[in-house]
This record gives structure tokens, C-alpha cells and sequence, in this order.
């Protein structure tokens, strides 16, 4: 039985596998994180994160329709522009924080894995 915490049970469920595993996917990249951390703090719009996190344009406007198409944050117009904001600010936060404290108790390690730490971005 596969468990991705105390309280889901996947059980060899290959759907729920598939979107486990898709769903950290979009928590991959470090542009994205930054923009969800920054969008926790509330809704911006693309000028706005450009501005505040120092990306370009198109890659902020790329990795939020990633994180739209996951499902992570939505859009709503506003005049000729989008507003941005996270679908599930405590779950986020909440996940964000217990990706926080398991890299506090593995001292990082996971920087040090040849196929997706550090060096293996070089």
C-alpha cells in the first residue's frame, strides 16, 4: 500500500499516483515556488510579481499558467490585466511548511542526491 501521508492512502491507485506525483511536479521549480510564496502574501499581477522577484516577464507569465494548469492559483481580469492568487493558501502554506521542516530534520540532503541536487543542475 503506497501512502503519501498519515491521512491519504494510494494504495497502487495508478491515477492517484500519476497526480500525486504531478502535483509536486509543479511545486519542481524554483521560479514557481518563489512566485507561490510571494502569491501567498497576496494576489498580484504579472507586472507586479516581474517587478517584486526580478523575472522577466515571460517567465513569471509562463510558470503561472503552469500553476494554473495545476490548479495551484487562478486569475481574474482586472481592466486589461490578470489578477493572480492561490486556490488553497492554508494547504499551500501548510505543505510549504512541511517541505520546510522535513529539509530542517534531513540536514538538506536532498541537495546532495546526484540526479536532483545541486550539482546535477551544474
Amino acid at each position: 500500500m503506497t501512502m503519501i501521508s498519515a491521512n491519504i492512502e494510494l494504495g497502487g491507485d495508478e491515477a492517484a499516483l500519476t497526480a500525486a506525483s504531478c502535483l509536486f511536479h509543479g511545486f519542481s521549480d524554483q521560479s514557481r515556488l518563489v512566485i507561490l510564496q510571494h502569491l501567498l502574501r497576496g494576489e498580484h499581477r504579472v507586472v507586479e510579481l516581474t517587478e517584486h522577484l526580478g523575472l522577466a516577464q515571460s517567465t513569471v507569465s509562463k510558470h503561472l499558467a503552469c500553476l494554473k494548469d495545476c490548479g495551484l492559483v487562478t486569475s481574474r481580469p482586472e481592466g486589461r490585466a490578470s489578477v493572480f492568487s492561490v486556490t488553497h493558501p492554508v494547504a499551500i502554506a501548510d505543505l510549504l511548511t512541511a517541505a520546510e521542516n522535513l529539509l530542517l530534520l534531513t540536514g538538506y540532503a536532498v541537495t546532495l542526491c546526484p540526479k536532483h541536487g545541486v550539482r546535477a543542475h551544474d
